[in-house]
Formats: C-alpha cells, sequence, structure tokens
C-alpha cells in the first residue's frame, strides 16, 4: 500500500498549491509519487502547468510523479446497477410500474402504501449526500492498495465533503430503508413476475458497498497508511473552520499531524502590515494552544502567485527543505521542516542468489484478505478482492512463490529458475 497524504480545509486556502508542492518534492526525492484531485475545477492541471486527465498522467520534467484528476460525478449512473434497474422497474409509467396488470390484485389500501412509496423515493433520491465523495475514496483506495506507488498525496475537496464522506455508512442505512420497504410492499408479487433474485441482487449490492465505505473509512483512520493535513488561512473564519474540521475529523479517528497556516503577512516595517501580521501570528498563537497535538506551521505571503512546476519546488523547499534521496528500503522514513510524515514505499525488489526478494507493505491487513495466483507467467497479488499485477523479472508460477506475511510486510520469494 502506498502511503496516502491528504490536503484538505476550506476553498481558497492553498491546498492545491500544498498538495502539488508535497507531489513534487517527494518525486524529486526519488519515490513514485500519484497526485490525485477531486475538484472539478482542474485547479491541479492549472497549479502544474500541465493538462493532466482521468488516468495517471506523467508529469513532465519531475520524473516519478504523475497526475490524475477524478470525476465521481461522472460515474454516480454506473454505481449499483441493479438498484437503478429496479427503481426504473418500480417507477415506470403505468401506475404501479413494475407490477404491471398484477396491480389489479392489490386491495386500495396497498395501491395507496405502493403509490406513497413511489412518490417518496424519486431518482434524485438516488444521489445520497455523499455519494460522490464515496465514489472518490473508493477510486482512491484503488490507487492506494497498488503496490507500485510509493505516495498518494490527495488534494481534497473542501473538508466538508470529506466529514460528509465520512459520515456515509450511517446515512446508507436510513437511505436503504426506504428502498427496502419499497421492495417488501412489492416483493411478493415481484417474486411471482420474477423469482426472488432481484430481491436479493438488490440486497447484496447495498451490502457490497456499504463495505467498501466501510473498508475506505478504516484505510483512512489507520495513521500507519493515512496522514490529513489541515491547510488554512490566518483569518478568523479560516482558524474557527480549521477548528471545527479537527474536531469532526478525530471524532472519526482520521490521523491529522500537521495544519498549515498559510499566506502569512511578512514582516515589513509599515504600521498596517505590522497590526495585520500581529493579529495573524495571535490566529495561529491560538491554533497552537487549541491544537496541542498537531505541528502548527506557517508560511509567509508570497510576492507572486504559485504556477509552474520551479515555482511548486520553491514552495517545497520551504514546507520539507532540502530535497535527498529517500532511502531505498522500505521504511518508514520522516521526512520534512514545516510539515513532517512519515513516509514509506509501497514495494522493493532486490535479487538474492537465485531468488528475487519482493516485499510489499500492507500495514493492517489480515492474512485471510490477501491472495496469490499467476497466470500465464503473470503474478497476481489481491487484497479484498481486487488484483494487482506484481512484476518480476522471470515469468512465474504462484505454486513457485514462497510468500510470507510478517507484520504489516508480505513477503515473497520468487526463483529466477523455476523449472
Amino acid at each position: 500500500m502506498a502511503r496516502l497524504l491528504l490536503f484538505g480545509g476550506k476553498g481558497g486556502v492553498g491546498k492545491t498549491t500544498t498538495s502539488a508542492a508535497t507531489a513534487v518534492w517527494l518525486a524529486d526525492a526519488g519515490l513514485r509519487v500519484l497526485l490525485v484531485s477531486s475538484d472539478p475545477a482542474h485547479s491541479t492541471s492549472d497549479s502544474l502547468g500541465v493538462e493532466i486527465g482521468s488516468e495517471p498522467t506523467p508529469i513532465e520534467g519531475v520524473p516519478g510523479l504523475f497526475g490524475l484528476e477524478m470525476d465521481p460525478e461522472s460515474k454516480i449512473s454506473s454505481v449499483l446497477p441493479k438498484m437503478g434497474e429496479m427503481m426504473n422497474g418500480m417507477n415506470g409509467s403505468g401506475g404501479l410500474g413494475g407490477l404491471g396488470g398484477l396491480s389489479m390484485m392489490l386491495d386500495p389500501n396497498a395501491k395507496d402504501e405502493m403509490n406513497a412509496m413511489k412518490d417518496e423515493v424519486k431518482a434524485s433520491d438516488m444521489v445520497i449526500p455523499g455519494l460522490d465523495e464515496a465514489l472518490a475514496f473508493d477510486e482512491l483506495l484503488r490507487h492506494v492498495e497498488d503496490p507500485t506507488w510509493d505516495v498518494i498525496v490527495f488534494d481534497t475537496a473542501p473538508t466538508g465533503h470529506t466529514l460528509r464522506f465520512l459520515s456515509l455508512p450511517e446515512l446508507i442505512e436510513s437511505w436503504s430503508d426506504k428502498i427496502i420497504r419499497m421492495m417488501r410492499v412489492s416483493g411478493g408479487l415481484r417474486s411471482m413476475l420474477f423469482g426472488r433474485k432481484e430481491s436479493d441482487s438488490m440486497k447484496e449490492e447495498l451490502e457490497r458497498f456499504r463495505r467498501r465505505v466501510l473498508h475506505v473509512r478504516r484505510v483512512l483512520s489507520n495513521e500507519s497508511i493515512t496522514s490529513f493535513t489541515l491547510v488554512t488561512i490566518p483569518e478568523r473564519m479560516g482558524i474557527n473552520e480549521t477548528l471545527r474540521a479537527h474536531a469532526s475529523l478525530k471524532e472519526y479517528k482520521l490521523p491529522v499531524p500537521n495544519c498549515l497556516v498559510n499566506r502569512l503577512t511578512p514582516e515589513f516595517d509599515h504600521p498596517f502590515l505590522q497590526n495585520r501580521r500581529t493579529a495573524e501570528l495571535g490566529r495561529v498563537e491560538e491554533l497552537k494552544q487549541e491544537l496541542a497535538d498537531v505541528n502548527i506551521a506557517t508560511m509567509e505571503l508570497l510576492d507572486d502567485e504559485v504556477v509552474g512546476i520551479e515555482s511548486l519546488r520553491s514552495v517545497g523547499l520551504r514546507l520539507y527543505g532540502e530535497v535527498k534521496p529517500h532511502p531505498a528500503d522500505l521504511g518508514p522514513h520522516d521526512i520534512g521542516k514545516a510539515l513532517q510524515h512519515s513516509i514509506h514505499r509501497g514495494m522493493t525488489k532486490e535479487i538474492d542468489g537465485n531468488v528475487e526478494r519482493i516485499s510489499l507493505h500492507y500495514p493492517g491487513i489480515a492474512r485471510d484478505e490477501l491472495s496469490l495466483r499467476s497466470e500465464e507467467g503473470v503474478l497476481y497479488v489481491g487484497l479484498n478482492g481486487r488484483e494487482r499485477e506484481v512484476v518480476t523479472s522471470v515469468p512465474t508460477k504462484a505454486s513457485k512463490v514462497s510468500a510470507k506475511l510478517d507484520g504489516d510486510v508480505l513477503h515473497l520469494d520468487v526463483p529466477l529458475d523455476q523449472e
């Protein structure tokens, strides 16, 4: 698993600049980094000065750095297809839709209940609060579980969206009640028409989606994988929102080791600027007192906007210091000056005699969540049913590979001579 660094805060405080500068600095240190954004405004592309899309795109001028801008709203229509099919049937034309002519067999009370349910569960109800965030985080987890990445840097939407996603499992419970009630009302007659498979597949789809959301939430609360950095500005509204966001993130047990107060007024010999800086430093001190367990960093307002790779490198220098080659082992290793992170690699490889030793970092993973198989000489490691190819030096059979889970690390010994 990759290290996941999330950057969040209210809009317009410099999250994109901070996350992009972090990604560039880490890639310059020799790590394989994916910079991800769910911002529909494409500000990450603007910050990098490079157009990136919905698949990992190499960033020219920064070896090892890839960019990805997700569009979760475009994927909503593909979520829970069984539910969509059912809703179309239930809400179709002809009064009671999918019940067809058998609606005549219902007594008036049952008809009234069905029509009330049909009016209650509109298509708009399918897009529950937090669904687009759930899709974004589920897509993000797909990359976090990819052992070829060392670090995923996620420029999140404003913090409220993240918090909305974190409450999603509970929302799903109440949201699905409407669907289940509708299924109960129509269940007997629909079973006569279509059998019980439709109801069963619907329930399975709901439960599968809910399990994915819970799994993402577990990953986000694992400090060995995830780190959340709050970004704010030294103004009263920014400070207040940061304090509220920190309280909510801690309630969901998300690790929040850093907070960056951005755009601090520089120190100049001018009464207006001095007064403004004094007030801002007072708010920074307030943050330090309120968030005693958080590293509070500051960065002064720059004399020009930050656009392009070299400008981002300059910001990275202020945040993390001089770039040094990152150690080749799994780690973790601490990095940073103003902002501080613990970084591990996702995978290491070495040749030891006649064996290729591959180590994969999987913190918090149980043995029964892992699988190993091969197909036509290609080795696949599965995590919770989602498989990833592990590139080996020679065509490989899984039966020849020695696999051992040692704490958070899966060790694979691949014989170079498999005859």
